[in-house]
């Protein structure tokens, strides 16, 4: 089912791996255009905009926009007692993980009466995107929610698509984990829309700007985020989502199988790689993953991510070059399941969230482990980081300097000002000692 990439007695440079690495065949400029046309119609007709645009795209026109009150309590009320348990052990792990990503004050002395103070100021307001289409993501709230809380965001709105089984309401689960997390402000609005009615906001509802828009969503919410980047802050652009598993001889092959089934699952698009310097490994996998594909739930929809091009097995001579490998590739997720671990661990740079060992399987990551769900896709953990805490804050440097502080580095100030032929800056120290 997978496709073969035979890397032995290779040692491509990074640019040949990035060449090499799979990819699916999404790109996010070639839905400008359609974003951009969304957005300016929300920016332009409102709540009206937001309404057409869900009888469009999800088959169905909510009674309105935002979501009242009492449906927000009747959802927490109506939540199973079996989730509502399973969200508050969650929120519980996030928010305990979270807190330990904001970073300390701190304050350097460079000098007596000269101190730079750094501290970490969260935005004011942001807006949460939860996607609606293939599945329900009530973890997807929690994951996007709790950081913001734990940085301290004060406004926190959070939109979601209207369902046509529901009416025209956002899924009742998302709704009340919402209500459970104490969120107010909830909007049945999708795709672009909504990322357009967040960074410019909606006057008629209520709905104010934001500073900055996070959450998982198609390749219209992605190119969406790119559209607003002038106006709000985005977390990333996400895409499909994709797992890469690094793994030896010492792996099961049932487990290596079961994983990348399990992210398969999400999409037609998501990308599933095995990374291996075992060939008899990767045989047993292949088996192992024929059989799970057919005997899974969403069998069409996994099958179809396996055998796209997105997905590959990956022969190398050992595992430095796995390594090479998914440093290249950037995973999303990548699991790591080989005999010494932390060697492996080591030579790993780029990846959204790592998962070491035979019982640290990402979908332990999707729900409770503690950690956040909503990472870089597409390669973007190259450059990019997952959500977090630190995602809603923004370092400020303080200045503190008194006459005497000022006054020794005066000179420096003076030679690199004229340096630069900039003299005015100089003169604005000159201008506090006159002669």
């Amino acid at each position: 089912m997978l496709r073969t990439i035979d890397l032995r007695g290779t040692r491509p440079t990074t640019a040949g791996l990035l060449a090499l690495v799979p990819r699916a065949a999404t790109d996010v400029s070639a839905a400008l255009d359609a974003a951009r046309s969304i957005i300016d119609d929300v920016r332009e007709h409102g709540e009206t905009a937001l309404l057409d645009q869900a009888e469009r795209f999800d088959g169905v026109r909510p009674a309105g926009v935002r979501v009242p009150a009492g449906e927000l309590a009747a959802a927490l009320d109506g939540l199973a007692p079996e989730i509502r348990a399973a969200a508050l052990q969650t929120i519980e792990r996030v928010r305990a993980a979270s807190e330990a990503q904001v970073p300390a004050p701190q304050t350097t002395r460079l000098a007596a009466g000269a101190v730079i103070e750094q501290r970490w100021q969260p935005v004011s307001r942001v807006g949460l995107y939860v996607p609606g289409g293939k599945a329900v993501y009530p973890s997807s709230v929690i994951m996007n929610v709790v950081p913001a809380q734990v940085a301290g965001v004060r406004s926190i709105a959070l939109a979601s698509p209207a369902q046509s089984e529901f009416g025209g309401r956002i899924h009742p689960t998302i709704a009340g984990v919402a209500a459970l997390l104490g969120i107010t402000e909830v909007y049945a609005m999708g795709g672009a829309g909504a990322i357009g009615a967040f960074a410019y906001g909606v006057e008629s509802i209520g709905l104010e700007p934001v500073q900055r828009v996070t959450g998982p969503g198609n390749v219209f919410v992605a190119a969406a985020k790119r559209v607003v980047q002038a106006v709000t802050g985005i977390d990333a652009e996400a895409g499909p989502t994709d797992i890469l598993v690094i793994a030896d001889d010492s792996a099961d092959p049932d487990f290596v199988a079961a994983d990348l089934v399990s992210q398969a699952e999400h999409d037609e698009l998501a990308a599933a790689v095995l990374v291996t310097d075992s060939p008899e490994l990767a045989a047993r996998v292949a088996e192992r993953l024929e059989a799970r594909v057919a005997a899974t739930k969403h069998s069409a929809r996994v099958r179809e991510a396996i055998d796209g091009v997105q997905s590959a097995l990956v022969l190398v001579d050992d595992l430095e070059q796995a390594a090479d490998f998914a440093n290249a590739f950037g995973p999303e997720h990548l699991e790591i399941q080989v005999r010494d671990v932390d060697a492996t661990l080591a030579r790993i740079e780029n990846a959204g969230a790592i998962f070491v060992g035979s019982f640290s399987p990402v979908s332990l990551g999707d729900y409770a482990a503690g950690s956040n769900h909503v990472l870089p896709t597409g390669g973007q953990a190259r450059h990019a980081s997952g959500l977090s805490a630190a995602t809603f804050l923004r370092p400020q440097q303080v200045v503190r300097y008194d006459e005497q502080a000022l006054r020794e580095v005066a000179p420096v100030i003076a030679a690199l000002s004229t340096e630069e032929d900039l003299p005015a800056h100089g003169e604005a120290v000159t201008a506090r000692f006159p002669s």
